[in-house]
């Protein structure tokens, strides 16, 4: 029996009255532990959501919330719905409770409650699934998407392995995955309100989320047993989300992988000198050989010293680190290229890999 905790799933919702259905139901579904409440958001619809809802609302083992919300057209995104459906939830979840949320195409895994409180029960302040496509809406696809799909996943996953062994996370350990999708997100109160919510952005509200939350040293856990299926639909509620992307790359292939992925040794670099302004920030006490250091760290980075040595003023490290990231001409972003991605980029990256498990001594840790 899980300890009495306000458990409360917070869902944006755009004319999805086919799939409301199941996903309601998968959370109802869940195995070893139960929702108290579950918020719908239900934004700006025009089809039959609210009597599809409506007619399940009895029949489910949680509260459900229905707010129905018609916002202007400019503001009438997922970031907008999100962020509140997610503040309804905090305050039905009160101070000591847990705010989860998913999509409405999305149908959760039976264990998905259930393992993202294992993860809380580590220490996590924040637990991030992953959101697989549903195999029969995969099958649909071309097998060119799901190659491209694979490979890029691949090598975010070798630079994600490159962060844990320059600049381990004890909160985040391997094995692990890189997604921050809003089909899985689940956060404590305490720290969602410390990071102001989720932010109303048109895209990509989700990993505007997790930044807020890392500047805030929340604890996050990206739980690989953690999963949902998400729909593999083309046309889309969200524009520019998912859908849209997929729709996109069926007519033509993105010539760049994600923003977020860059070239290893860019990466490298970047894990090295947080690992390197973790150890200067922790210090409360610094003693002379603090600055040296500081200096040091701030010359290999292109940065005044005493640009650094403010930011390890900040209360989080996550907003020294903010502040540093930003303004350090070395760990500016570069893309990469999805048709040098299997030469160049995986090979360098298995390389660096190799010389971090061997612990060279040519990549010791940036200020060290």
């Amino acid at each position: 029996m899980q300890p009495y905790r306000p458990l409360v799933a917070a869902i944006p919702v755009r004319n999805e009255a086919e799939r409301i259905g199941p996903c309601l139901r998968a959370l109802a579904r869940q195995h070893a532990a139960r929702l108290t409440h579950v918020v719908l958001l239900l934004n700006n619809c025009t089809d039959a959501t609210l009597p599809a809802t409506q007619a399940l609302s009895g029949r489910l083992p949680f509260a459900l919330h229905v707010v129905e919300r018609t916002y202007p057209p400019p503001i009438a995104h997922a970031g907008t719905a999100r962020r509140a459906a997610m503040a309804r939830a905090a305050e039905l979840a009160g101070p000591e409770g847990i705010v989860l949320t998913t999509d409405a195409d999305a149908v959760v895994a039976a264990d998905w409650l259930a393992n993202t409180l294992a993860a809380f029960a580590t220490g996590a302040d924040a637990v991030c699934g992953r959101a697989l496509i549903d195999p029969a809406e995969a099958a649909r696809l071309p097998a060119c998407l799901h190659e491209d799909d694979r490979a890029e996943t691949a090598y975010a996953t070798l630079l994600d392995r490159i962060h844990d062994l320059a600049d381990p996370d004890p909160h985040d350990p391997w094995p692990r995955h890189a997604e921050h999708s809003g089909a899985s997100i689940a956060v404590r109160v305490g720290p969602y309100h410390r990071a102001g919510g989720i932010p109303a952005m048109p895209l990509g509200e989700d990993r505007g989320f997790l930044a807020a939350l890392r500047r805030v040293d929340a604890a996050i856990r990206h739980a690989p047993d953690v999963w949902v299926s998400v729909s593999g639909r083309i046309a889309g509620r969200a524009r520019g989300g998912m859908a849209d992307t997929m729709a996109r790359r069926l007519v033509r292939q993105d010539e760049m992988l994600d923003e977020s992925l860059e070239p290893a040794m860019t990466c490298l670099h970047r894990a090295q000198a947080r690992a390197a302004l973790r150890a200067l920030w922790r210090q409360p006490v610094r003693p002379m050989s603090w600055r040296a250091r500081a200096e040091r760290l701030a010359g290999q980075l292109m940065l005044p010293a005493a640009m650094l040595v403010a930011s390890c003023a900040e209360p989080f490290f996550g907003l020294a680190w903010d502040r540093v990231e930003a303004a350090s001409p070395l760990l500016r972003r570069h893309p990469v290229r999805r048709a040098s991605l299997a030469v160049e980029h995986q090979r360098a990256a298995r390389i660096v890999l190799r010389l971090l498990h061997a612990r060279a001594p040519a990549l010791s840790a940036l200020g060290g």
